[in-house]
């Protein structure tokens, strides 16, 4: 059977995360969670000192860093920031890493290259309509607003080892969703030919055997031709 590009976009507590993984999982797929690409950047940045503007310094920077995104782990450089990567200080960082359209055709090319053979679900902002705009299938994750920041507050993988208060993620949801939703370089959106899907009331389990339907009607569409 064709392996497949899966892209999964939406904005951060609509549950890319943990869809993409499971889903990932059960299709024997890789899993690429292209946000952490730049959380690591970012935290690159601020370990080596940088201005979060020097667009050109960053775009070396992402340019020449080794990153090893996968298995769970993220790394870069050597430096293993799977934890040091999710926290509030990161979370402003990589929002202003990803502003920047050098550092984001840096990072976007590394992503196709990622997906070049197939096999894989990758998660993002603009996994459907930038990176891989022909991907054999496009879904659009979105949850309600208060949704989305009570899921974040209680994550302990982006609470920094304690619980946030949900009016204070509320807040640092809703700047990151105007940044990435106005950013001149890939800004948020959903791809025209995606599949949206609100996650408000539903269990990660229903969304996943969603998706899965979805993925089957396509692997049935292709007639199981082979690679």
């Amino acid at each position: 059977m064709r392996a497949l590009i899966i892209a999964i976009d939406g904005p951060s507590g609509a549950g890319k995360g943990t869809v993409s993984r499971v889903l990932a999982a059960e299709l024997h797929y890789r899993h690429i969670d292209s946000g952490a690409m730049y959380r690591a950047v970012a935290w690159k940045v601020l370990a080596d000192g940088l201005a979060l503007d020097d667009e050109p310094a960053i775009a070396r920077l992402a340019a020449e860093a080794r990153l090893d995104i996968g298995d769970g782990a993220i790394r870069i450089d050597g430096h293993d920031v799977t934890r040091a990567i999710r926290t509030p200080e990161i979370d402003r960082a990589a929002a202003a890493v990803a502003r920047l359209p050098r550092v984001r055709a840096v990072l976007v090319e590394r992503q196709r290259q990622l997906g070049a053979d197939g096999g894989i679900v990758m998660e993002g902002r603009d996994i459907g309509t930038v990176v891989f705009p022909r991907a054999d299938v496009k879904i659009y994750l979105d949850a309600s607003p208060d949704e989305r920041a009570r899921r974040r507050a209680h994550d302990p993988a982006h609470a920094g080892g304690g619980p946030l208060a949900v009016a204070e993620v509320a807040t640092a949801l809703e700047a990151r969703d105007r940044a990435d939703q106005t950013r001149a370089a890939s800004p948020l959106m959903a791809a025209a030919d995606a599949v949206p899907i609100d996650t408000t009331s539903m269990r990660v389990e229903d969304v996943v055997r969603e998706v899965l339907e979805i993925v089957q009607r396509q692997l049935e569409a292709d007639g199981g031709r082979e690679e």
